[in-house]
């Protein structure tokens, strides 16, 4: 009988994309939304591990409103912490491997080189302090199957996400002011899906050990970058893009200046880290191109 893996935040980006990939391989699925678990509330989470016995459990529930978290944090924490704690918790009693999605918020963004698996954290948001919440939680409760990975900049075709949004501004403004202080990953979430999936893989075959992972496209940009490359695609001029700063766009929760992480982790897992984000966006394109404009 082909293992079980419970996906929860089902309706999402990601989520989409992990189910997806999930298909081709001899594994059954569980679409799991809120309808089917409500990650804070311990005794949904212990109906759907006693209906489905998962035997891994890829968690793609988030509170993943930035700007929201820093006015409601305790409702942040009860998703992004205390959500990821009941899972782990259920994971433990019941064998099975946890995948937990974080991200690039837990760390300070102010280094000059690539985040190790193992930099310190120093998160400067409420989104970013309760993300950390979860990771704790989940390397606690689970040091031999917990397995934290954090991503940053995703994008697809399955929500609204920064290239989408740039892809629909490309057809009705003459120029873009886009960030050009900021500087990370765009990360296609099909990239991501294929290796959480082969990581889950690793952890039944235990091939893959428990702990930190960094989830992002190689290689490094800017917003502004970003932007300009999404407009080469689009057979647009890019010089209609034009770079400005954070201090532009002040928003409620800091950003992150740097969110470029290292993937060496990888190597220990016998996994791939995932190609450059230029490889990526060019695959990505039509796709997203299509699910953008129809």
């Amino acid at each position: 009988m082909s293992p079980v893996w419970l996906v929860t935040g089902a309706a999402g980006m990601l989520a989409r994309d992990v189910l997806a990939r999930l298909a081709g391989e001899e594994a059954t699925p569980v679409a799991a939304g809120r309808d089917v678990v409500d990650i804070t509330d311990a005794a949904s989470v212990r109906a759907a591990f006693e209906k489905h016995r998962p035997a891994v459990v890829v968690n793609c529930a988030a509170w993943t409103a930035v700007d929201d978290a820093e006015t409601q944090e305790e409702a942040a924490l009860r998703v992004n912490g205390t959500g990821a704690r009941i899972l782990a918790e259920a994971c433990r009693e019941h064998g099975a491997v946890l995948l937990q999605v974080s991200t690039d918020y837990v760390l300070a963004g102010d280094a000059a080189q690539p985040y190790a698996e193992d930099a310190p954290t120093g998160p400067r948001s409420a989104y970013g302090r309760t993300k950390l919440e979860g990771e704790r939680a989940v390397l606690d409760v689970l040091p031999e199957a917990g397995y934290v990975v954090r991503t940053a900049w995703l994008y697809g075709a399955g929500g609204g996400n920064f290239v989408r949004t740039m892809i629909k501004l490309e057809d009705v403004k003459d120029t873009l002011d886009v960030v050009d202080d900021q500087r990370g990953q765009p990360t296609w979430t099909v990239d991501l899906a294929d290796r959480l999936v082969r990581l889950g893989q690793g952890a039944l075959a235990g091939t893959a050990p428990a702990g930190v992972y960094h989830g992002t496209s190689g290689g490094e940009t800017t917003w502004f970058g970003l932007t300009r490359e999404i407009f080469r695609l689009l057979g647009a001029d890019p010089e209609r893009v034009r770079p400005t700063t954070s201090e532009v766009f002040v928003r409620p929760a800091p950003r992150p200046a740097f969110s470029v992480l290292g993937h060496d982790r990888w190597k220990a897992a016998g996994i791939e880290p995932i190609r450059d984000w230029r490889d990526a966006l060019g695959e990505a394109f039509p796709t997203l191109l299509a699910a953008e404009r129809g």
